[in-house]
Order: C-alpha cells, then sequence, then structure tokens
C-alpha cells in the first residue's frame, strides 16, 4: 500500500466520451487511476491491473496506468463517476466538489472494476 494524494481533472478522451457514458470507450477514458513507475512498483503492479483507491470519503477499484510526469505520490483519476466517489461530495456551496489534494491511499486488488452502471448502482443501497 502506498499513501499518495489524489487529484482529477479532465482529459481529453473523458471529455470525448461523455455522451457514452454506458460505453466501454467511457470506461476506458475515465475509470483509471495514474501512477508513476516507481509507485506502481512499489505495489507491486503492472499496466491495467487493479487497485482499490481509498479515501475519506469513498473507495473504488480501478486499472493502473502509467504517468512518468507524476511525481512520486500524486495519483490522478479522470473526472467522472469512478473519482467522484473518492471526492469531499462537499461543494462548499460553489456546485463542484474539490477534486485536487485529497490524502488516499492506493494499494492492489484483485476486485473487479465496476462499470459506470454497476458503480452507479452501488449508491442505491
Amino acid at each position: 500500500m502506498i499513501e499518495a494524494i489524489l487529484i482529477s481533472g479532465r482529459t481529453i478522451d473523458q471529455g470525448a466520451t461523455l455522451e457514452e457514458k454506458t460505453s466501454q470507450a467511457y470506461f476506458d477514458a475515465a475509470a483509471y487511476c495514474e501512477l508513476n513507475e516507481k509507485n506502481l512498483e512499489a505495489l507491486g503492479l503492472s499496466v491495467d491491473q487493479n487497485v482499490l483507491v481509498t479515501t475519506a470519503h469513498g473507495t473504488v477499484v480501478v486499472p493502473a496506468k502509467i504517468d512518468k510526469r507524476l511525481p512520486d505520490d500524486i495519483i490522478f483519476i479522470p473526472m467522472g463517476p469512478w473519482a467522484n466517489a473518492v471526492v469531499d461530495p462537499d461543494t462548499c456551496g460553489c456546485g463542484m466538489p474539490g477534486f485536487k489534494g485529497i490524502p488516499a491511499t492506493v494499494e492492489a486488488t484483485t476486485d473487479p472494476a465496476l462499470s459506470m452502471k454497476e458503480l452507479m448502482a452501488t449508491y442505491k443501497e
């Protein structure tokens, strides 16, 4: 397990697939966690193996990707349902949650990453 700081933001691919939120293309564009190579190696993982990201606001399972530009212990999840599962839902009156600087832990998991429909269904429970 590693401790990290989660950041989120829009990406070109995530934005280009917004109209197809139940598609595999949207899943591929928004359901992942980027780490640098050092952090991925510390977890004993390879690209596309799943990680469990946990914050004070929730947990989510997503595939791991490498971004060589990320500093150590910084992780990135694109804006979308998977990032929303682990960001603070309090918008402080502005309508947008804080998508930067969220303390998180990341660990290897064999649990599956949920599709958008499956993830949304967990909120009904």
